[in-house]
C-alpha cells in the first residue's frame, strides 16, 4: 500500500501529532509512505499531479484544495483522506464574525470530494456528516511511550504552565489579569509559556522558553499546573485538546475553560478544574498552587486515562485499519 501524506511542515504540530509520529506504525504494517509539503509553486503542482497514479491514497492534513484544483485531484487520486482538527469551515477566535462563506465552500467541496475523513473531535464530525458519512473520530494522541510522568518532587515554587504557538498565544495573554492577582497572592508562583513570542507580567515571574522538538517533554514535567483557556465560540468548539493531552501526558493537572473538547478531557474536580470567569481562574489555582498533593492526585488521574485513549498506541491501528479498508475492500457510499 502506497500512501502519499501531505502536510503543512515538519515542525508544525498538527502534523507531528496526526501524520508523523504514526509513520513507524504504519510502515511496520507494510505501508509505503511518502510525505511531502503542500504543493505551492507552478512546478511543484506539475509534478503532484503528475504523480498521484502511483498512490493508491493520497492523505491530507487539514489544507484544502479549492477547485479547479480539488477536481483534478479527484479525477486523479484513487482514494483521498481528508483530516482536519480545527473548525477551519469557521475563522478563528482573533476575529470579531466567525462566519465565512468562503471557508465553509471549500470545506464542503473538500469533504464532498473525500473518501474518508477524519475529525479530531465529535463537533468537527458534525460538521462533516451532513455532506459525507464515511467519517470517523481519531483524536490527537501522544505516544505513550516517550510521555514519562512528571517528578512530584517538592520544590520551592510552582509552575503554571502554558504550550502553544504563536497562533493561539492571545487566549493566554487574555489571562494577564488572572495572573498579576495570582503572582500577588503567590509570590513564588511563575508562568512558564513554551512558544515562540512571549508576553510580560508586572507581578508574577515569566519564563520564556523557545519551543523544541527534543526538549518538548522535559518542558511539560517543569510545569506544575497546566493551562488551557479558551472563548467560547465556534473556532475553539473546533479545538482537539492536544494541549491538555501532553500536560496530562505528563501527569500535570489542568486549568481549563470547559468548551468543546476540554469537557471531555477533564473532569471538574477529578483531574482538573474548569474556570470561565477571572474570579473561577484565580480560585482554581489558587486550590492547586496551595495543594501539592491533589496536584499529584489529579495529574496521576489525568495521565492515566491518556494512556487508555489518547496515545498513538491506541489510534495508529484505528487509522491503518481505515486505510487498510480502503484501499483493498473499498467503502460503500
Amino acid at each position: 500500500m502506497k500512501v502519499l501524506f501531505l502536510i503543512q511542515g515538519y515542525q508544525v504540530a498538527a502534523s507531528r501529532y496526526r501524520v508523523l509520529q504514526y509513520l513507524p506504525y504504519l510502515q511496520s504494517k507494510g505501508v509505503d509512505a511518502t510525505v511531502s509539503l503542500y504543493p505551492g509553486t507552478v512546478r511543484e503542482n506539475f509534478r503532484f499531479f503528475n504523480s498521484l497514479s502511483q498512490y493508491d491514497l493520497i492523505f491530507l492534513q487539514r489544507k484544502r484544495f479549492s477547485q479547479p484544483r480539488l477536481g483534478l485531484l479527484r479525477r486523479r487520486a484513487k482514494k483521498i483522506v481528508y483530516d482536519f482538527d480545527d473548525s477551519v469551515m469557521y475563522r478563528n477566535s482573533t476575529r470579531e464574525d466567525p462566519v465565512s462563506d468562503t471557508r465553509r465552500r471549500r470545506f464542503v467541496q473538500m469533504v464532498k470530494a473525500s473518501d474518508f475523513v477524519i475529525a479530531g473531535n465529535e463537533f468537527l464530525k458534525d460538521q462533516v456528516l451532513p455532506f459525507n458519512s464515511n467519517v470517523e473520530v481519531i483524536p490527537s494522541s501522544i505516544d505513550g511511550g516517550r510521555y514519562d510522568p512528571k517528578d512530584y518532587s517538592l520544590k520551592k515554587g510552582v509552575t503554571l504552565g502554558w504550550i502553544g504557538d504563536h497562533g493561539s498565544i492571545h487566549y493566554l495573554e487574555k489571562m494577564k489579569p488572572v495572573f498579576e492577582e495570582v503572582g500577588k497572592r503567590y509570590p513564588h508562583a511563575e508562568l512558564k509559556i513554551v512558544c515562540d513570542i512571549f508576553f510580560d507580567c508586572d507581578r508574577m515571574k515569566v519564563v520564556k522558553k523557545e519551543w523544541r522538538s527534543e526538549e518538548e517533554v522535559t518542558d511539560l514535567q517543569s510545569f506544575d499546573i497546566g493551562l488551557m483557556p479558551l472563548i467560547d465560540d465556534p473556532w475553539s468548539w473546533g479545538k482537539c485538546g492536544l494541549k491538555i493531552i501532553q500536560y496530562q501526558g505528563v501527569g500535570v493537572p489542568v486549568v481549563c475553560t470547559p468548551v468543546g473538547i476540554n469537557r471531555d478531557l477533564v473532569e471538574d474536580g477529578v483531574n482538573g478544574f474548569y474556570a470561565m470567569t477571572p474570579d473561577q481562574w484565580v480560585e482554581k489555582l489558587s486550590i492547586l498552587i496551595e495543594d501539592a498533593s491533589l496536584r499529584e492526585k489529579m495529574g496521576r488521574e489525568g495521565r492515566e486515562r491518556v494512556m487508555e485513549r489518547y496515545t498513538v498506541q491506541a489510534c495508529a491501528p484505528r487509522l491503518f485499519s481505515i486505510f487498510r479498508q480502503l484501499v483493498t475492500r473499498g467503502i460503500t457510499e
